[in-house]
């Protein structure tokens, strides 16, 4: 059980109410290619410029007292991009998880992925997940899930196929059965959706958990997302008003 640890006094200090803190905040890191390619740089450049953007978002969730954190690490469709730089994304994950994941054990954290794992997954990177999942796996002060080869119909589909392969009657299949057979059936769904570099789309991200999660498109890049922007993205969740379809 996920048990958050905050500074009340210091998250008032922010002009943010520490009773209102959103359970589960997921975020589409967009904009890593653009953002280098704005400073002449090569695309890859901007995805490792990103990963000081990530861990100054977990950073702020860790201030906050956010739960649970999940990013939208490569996609399913990312497949498709140019072979290079797929080649790079990949190596990239692993070399940062590899290289993070001390940092993230002494913080208390329990590093979690989804996403599908018998396709096109290379090993060494299933390697790198599986071991930094084992070494944080008691670690109660967040989760972060890193969604890697992920797609939101994807997961669904999976869960129709887990079902019958269970061999649950129709009349049985509800929206607990399904959420039951999902990649991460423990994690709550979001609260709060961000996506940076002006899209305004979750492009197959946590479909079937983002039911009711409130959504935040910026039109800043990912490399200049910080802990500020995770403080920013708060206050503005706090001031909506969530019905959940009610009056």
């Amino acid at each position: 059980m996920i048990t958050p640890q905050f500074d009340s006094a210091k998250i008032e200090s922010l002009g943010i109410d520490p009773t209102q803190i959103p359970k589960h905040i997921a975020v589409v890191m967009d904009g890593n290619g653009r953002w280098a390619q704005e400073r002449g740089l090569k695309r890859t450049e901007g995805h490792m410029r990103g990963e000081d953007a990530l861990f100054e978002c977990i950073e702020g969730a860790l201030e906050l007292g956010i739960g649970w954190v999940t990013v939208y690490a490569f996609s399913t469709e990312n497949w498709r991009r140019p072979k290079e730089e797929v080649k790079f994304i990949v190596n990239f994950n692993r070399d940062t998880l590899r290289r993070r994941r001390d940092e993230l054990h002494a913080r208390n954290v329990r590093i979690r992925s989804i996403g599908r794992r018998n396709w096109r997954m290379p090993r060494g990177l299933l390697r790198v997940i599986d071991e930094s999942v084992e070494q944080t796996r008691d670690n109660d002060r967040m989760t972060f899930t890193i969604a890697f080869n992920y797609g939101g119909r994807a997961e669904l589909v999976d869960a129709v196929k887990a079902l019958v392969a269970a061999g649950v009657p129709a009349d049985k299949i509800d929206e607990k059965a399904i959420s039951a057979h999902m990649y991460a059936p423990d994690m709550p769904d979001p609260d709060l959706i961000i996506r940076t570099s002006g899209e305004n789309r979750i492009s197959n991200f946590l479909v079937w958990q983002a039911a009711y999660s409130e959504f935040l498109f910026l039109d800043s890049l990912w490399p200049d997302f910080d802990r500020t922007s995770v403080y920013d993205a708060v206050r503005e969740f706090q001031a909506r008003s969530r019905r959940f379809g009610g009056l």
